[in-house]
């Protein structure tokens, strides 16, 4: 097998997201390509260069990344007992050339199916091709956040048409109101998990239903209760169409929720509402109540007036499924509602959210005491392999051995203990330094100008995340007199550096990135606050190693779990937070919390 053949098939599977062995042979084969296509591997090799793909030592490299490839490819299965499961999500994070996510939601999403591959669950996973993407992020000369949206090209990209055996493109249908929509379907592998892409956007269906698929969190009430049949509907067809044998449900988040009416269809002659929610779990994440999708009940009857009819219920019937009172003509139906009414079990995603989630929706249960509400936690974690940069792997093998293999053994991590300080702190120097050259190149291509006069010794701040206003991006400067002077101090340099995006309909978000923007003009800032511009998954793997303080101060209890202070920790660097989120169970007192004096209250 020539060396370019087992590079294609490698870029076929998005194992390489989490191999950065795999990954450098693909940016030497064309660096340009690479980066001009956000580091997609496909791109890279359609234009590799000819004089490296020929080299011995580069074939040499190719077959022992191939072999690490098939070696993970054809590892042992957990005991086939287990439960197959049908993880839904609208986003997912797995790459940054993949735009198919907005924030945490998709990140925890990318992660959990890469975990799930590494120790062999049976796992399937069904999304949204999004085909737009979230947003690209750049700035007018008023420095406000403009949105651009690039198409994804499918021939540039690890992704597969779903089609029959005959080698027709399988085709699910959907009906919004009584109109048809037709859907087809692509395939991502994600090393041994397969995640399934719902696409509206072919000539089946009208131009003007076409784009439902485009865009995600689209402000329309119609057409987000319309993405959502697609995921949740369309997607259990889906599966059905492919024969998929699945046992479990897992629904991240209300945005899928329909699935349930749609295997309530399937039950009508059997096992019903009972037998649905002994197949599902509900994960949810918000703890503002705002943020769980409600739509009118008018909405909600007119889009889904078939599976209502196939159902037998009446408008009332079909509401209650979203309802806390059925009897209330006026209460919107929350997607949220339908998740935990229609499943045998609900988790938040920290122990303090599952905690916030319990008085959330205490009403829904107001026959039991609160600490009784069926909703429980499994805090998130992270996908190691994914988020540790390729210095934090040669690093921590010298010092722990084969870590990766063994993440999950405590007496592992003991070993840390034993790692000499001087060489963790040249560990600690030569990340901040990536890190330093990263953002002096990343500066000199963005959309605005900034004095960028970045130290390489400098203490150096990390802040990024979404841009919602319950994060508090500047907070660090409530008093500008006060962080003038922890900046400015020559003894002790201390530089900080910002990067995320607000929704484009988030107009308080977008003004906190004004102010950080603003900063990053005044004279006693400038230089010492850097703002990258376009946020997605590289800055973010760069930032969580190079950082030295991770900063986190949302308001209490708004973060749902927010994991990127997991990702500090294996690169040397500090995590700083409120007891929020996860934090809470990963605090002990000494390492690391905003208004120390009062952490357990």
């Amino acid at each position: 097998m020539t060396p370019r053949r087992k590079l294609e098939l490698i870029g076929r599977n998005l194992w390489w997201s989490w191999n950065p062995e795999a990954l450098s042979l693909f940016r030497q084969l064309n660096p340009g390509a690479f980066d001009a296509s956000g580091n997609s591997p496909l791109a890279a090799l359609r234009r590799a260069d000819s004089d490296v793909l020929d080299s011995s030592d580069f074939a040499a490299r190719v077959d022992a990344a191939f072999e690490k490839f098939e070696t993970y490819m054809s590892g042992a299965s957990v005991d086939s007992s287990f439960p197959s499961t049908a993880y839904f999500c609208m986003e997912f994070g797995l790459h940054e050339s993949l735009p198919l996510y907005s924030g945490g939601l998709g990140i925890l999403a990318g992660d959990h199916l890469k975990a799930a591959s590494d120790v062999g669950l049976p796992l399937t996973a069904v999304g949204i091709f999004l085909r737009d993407g979230y947003f690209k992020q750049y700035f007018d000369s008023r420095n406000r956040q403009q949105d651009e949206y690039s198409s994804i090209d499918v021939t540039l990209h690890p992704l597969e048409l779903v089609e029959d055996e005959e080698g027709n493109p399988i085709i699910v249908t959907v009906h919004l109101g009584s109109m048809p929509l037709d859907l087809r379907a692509w395939k991502l592998q994600v090393g041994r998990v397969e995640l399934y892409l719902l696409d509206a956007d072919f000539d089946h269906n009208a131009y003007e239903y076409r784009t439902l698929t485009r865009r995600l969190y689209q402000s329309s009430q119609k057409t987000r209760i319309r993405q959502e049949i697609i995921l949740g509907i369309g997607g259990i067809r889906l599966l059905r169409t492919m024969d998929k044998s699945i046992d479990v449900y897992h629904m991240n988040e209300g945005h899928c929720a329909f699935l349930t009416l749609e295997l309530l269809r399937e039950e009508q002659n059997s096992g019903g509402e009972e037998g649905v929610r002994s197949k599902c779990v509900f994960t949810t994440h918000t703890p503002v109540m705002s943020g769980h999708d409600r739509f009118e009940p008018k909405l909600v009857t007119s889009e889904l007036i078939l599976i209502q009819k196939h159902l037998g219920i009446s408008d009332k019937q079909l509401l209650s499924y979203g309802r806390v009172n059925p009897s209330d003509s006026a209460e919107k139906f929350t997607m949220t509602i339908l998740g935990l009414k229609m499943s045998r079990s609900a988790n938040g995603v920290s122990r303090l959210n599952g905690e916030v989630a319990r008085r959330q929706w205490h009403h829904l249960y107001a026959d039991r005491a609160v600490e009784d509400v069926p909703i429980k936690h499994v805090t998130n974690g992270i996908h190691l392999p994914t988020w540790a940069s390729p210095a934090a792997r040669e690093f921590l093998s010298v010092y722990l051995g084969d870590w990766e293999s063994n993440r999950h053994q405590k007496s592992v991590w003991s070993r840390v203990g034993l790692i000499p300080d001087d060489e963790l702190w040249r560990y600690r120097c030569d990340l901040r330094e990536r890190l330093v050259e990263f953002i002096r190149d990343r500066t000199r291509r963005q959309s605005f100008v900034q004095e960028v006069d970045i130290d390489p010794d400098a203490l150096t701040i990390g802040f990024a995340r979404r841009f919602a206003s319950y994060k508090r991006a500047p907070l660090f400067f409530f008093d500008l007199d006060r962080a003038a002077k922890l900046l400015s101090n020559p003894d002790r340099p201390v530089q900080i550096i910002y990067a995320g995006k607000a929704h484009p309909a988030d107009t308080e978000g977008q003004a906190l990135i004004r102010r950080i923007l603003e900063i990053t003009h005044m004279e006693a800032f400038r230089g010492k606050v850097i703002y990258l511009e376009d946020y997605n998954m590289q800055i973010g793997r760069m930032l969580v190693s190079g950082c030295d303080v991770w900063l986190n101060n949302p308001r209490r209890p708004y973060e749902a779990s927010g994991t990127s202070g997991q990702k500090v920790a294996i690169h040397g660097g500090l995590n700083l937070s409120i007891l929020d989120g996860w934090w809470p169970e990963g605090f002990n007192r000494h390492n690391g919390c905003l208004a120390h004096q009062r952490c357990d209250k």
